[in-house]
């Protein structure tokens, strides 16, 4: 499998294939997995489970090996009691928190799709069915059935205000345990929510590998850790989730699990709407010029400092690479062009200054903050947004066309090969003539996005 891309925006062709070429040096092989993983890169020498699994998911487009490796290296440590390990090193595998934002189940069901390998589904079925077993066993003390925030490092929000004086991670590194302080534990919005994409997903695995009566139960349980989530962390009047502590007080910090929520579907499309005006495409909330900071800007625990690996107010490269999962679900394709093409423009101009695939940006300026570079979320942003914008992808058997031209461009190229053919975008002044296998399937103007199978049929 490969991807092409061309431009005659200079800048904008070398950048990505910088990210290809750069992303290929974070292929390592960690601890004692006999198998190379994508690591996090920068300064984040190994996988976690909050990532990992979504990042070689995009890597699949180019090797489908890694992203099947992404996933089985957590399988491969979880332990006899259903824990999934929070992260794989170089030297050892993480206890100390859970680290969950994207599913595994999700990730691992997506990547199913892509490449149609049972036994690697039924791996992870297992796995997660397993892992979804020791969540409500050991992270459902207060007995709500949602799923509890025992210190910062389990939702990934280093330094975020949302978690300010507590613990980093569990006593002694056991995730079992919480520390009684801050009134801990939370019930955690983001960390149930991804429960909940998970039960989801393990419903669909079920049903495809006939097991109808398992099937069934996922989808019960979804439902009512679903209710459980809106009936114990939605605000209404701020239209905000909010964790709520073990006084029964809301942690009244508007920041990333609330988008997080959304990533998972958790909402309708009536109640998504309301939350969408009041905070996500507020200006002076998340919809900054940089859409997306980790905390609203707005809100007074915003951190201005911006300091490195910050969830305090940064927009992270982690939060725009998991945007699609959630705009396209709830109909926001406009909205999510326009994430893209700021991300794209930010990672453009920072590669032609030397500045080479840092962690977070500045949400108001487009300048990203100094830190180690070759952060593999950065180069995937960039490798998957010039995919969808001007590119060729798969979606489970469907490829998905993203007929536009780059700004500063008159004419591109992008091709994506896989097991069933060559598929082809060339895109000159307003024209755009899409082939298969070298066969013209499509001729039109303007800028588009098109439905087809592998052969020539429009959907």
């Amino acid at each position: 499998m490969s991807i092409f891309f061309e431009s005659d925006n200079d800048a904008l062709q070398t950048a990505f294939a910088s990210a290809i070429s750069d992303l290929s040096k974070n292929i390592q092989s960690i601890y004692t997995y006999p198998h190379p993983v994508l690591i996090e890169g920068a300064e984040y020498r190994g996988v976690w489970l909050e990532c990992a699994p979504l990042e070689g998911l995009i890597y699949s487009a180019i090797d489908p090996q890694i992203a099947l490796n992404n996933h089985k290296i957590f399988f491969h440590y979880q332990r006899e009691d259903g824990y999934l390990p929070c992260w794989v090193w170089s030297e050892d595998t993480g206890t100390g928190q859970i680290q969950m934002v994207v599913p595994i189940a999700a990730t691992a069901l997506e990547l199913y799709e892509q490449i149609g390998d049972v036994a690697f589904l039924e791996q992870a079925y297992n796995a997660c069915s397993k892992w979804d077993d020791w969540l409500m066993l050991y992270r459902n003390t207060r007995g709500t059935g949602l799923c509890e925030a025992f210190c910062e490092f389990d939702t990934g929000h280093d330094t975020s205000p949302r978690f300010r004086g507590l613990p980093q991670e569990c006593p002694e590194r056991d995730a079992r345990v919480c520390t009684p302080v801050g009134n801990l534990p939370y019930l955690a919005p983001d960390l149930s929510a991804n429960m909940y994409g998970g039960r989801i997903a393990l419903a669909k695995m079920a049903a495809i590998l006939g097991r109808t009566k398992e099937a069934a139960a996922w989808d019960v349980k979804a439902v009512m850790i679903r209710s459980a989530i809106l009936k114990h962390t939605f605000d209404s009047e701020s239209m905000c989730f909010y964790d709520l502590d073990s006084q029964g007080n809301f942690v009244r910090v508007r920041g990333d699990a609330m988008i997080r929520v959304l990533g998972e579907h958790v909402v309708d499309q009536v109640l998504f709407e309301k939350i969408y005006a009041w905070q996500i495409k507020n200006p002076n909330a998340f919809w900054t010029p940089y859409p997306l900071p980790s905390i609203a800007a707005d809100d007074p625990a915003f951190v201005h400092e911006l300091s490195p690996n910050s969830w305090g107010g940064a927009a992270q490269a982690l939060t725009a690479l998991r945007a699609p999962r959630w705009f396209e679900y709830y109909g926001k394709f406009a909205d999510l062009q326009h994430v893209m093409l700021q991300w794209v423009n930010a990672l453009t101009q920072a590669h032609a200054a030397g500045q080479f695939w840092f962690q977070q940006l500045n949400p108001w300026t487009g300048e990203f903050t100094p830190s180690k570079p070759s952060y593999s979320p950065s180069m995937l942003v960039m490798i998957d947004f010039v995919t969808r914008l001007y590119g060729v992808r798969r979606q489970g058997n469907s490829l998905i066309w993203g007929c536009d031209l780059p700004i500063n461009a008159s004419s591109s190229r992008f091709v994506y090969e896989d097991n069933h053919g060559r598929f082809e975008i060339l895109s000159e002044g307003n024209q755009r003539v899409l082939t298969i296998n070298g066969k013209q399937i499509y001729h039109s103007a303007g800028t588009f996005q098109l439905v087809t199978d592998n052969r020539t049929s429009v959907n």
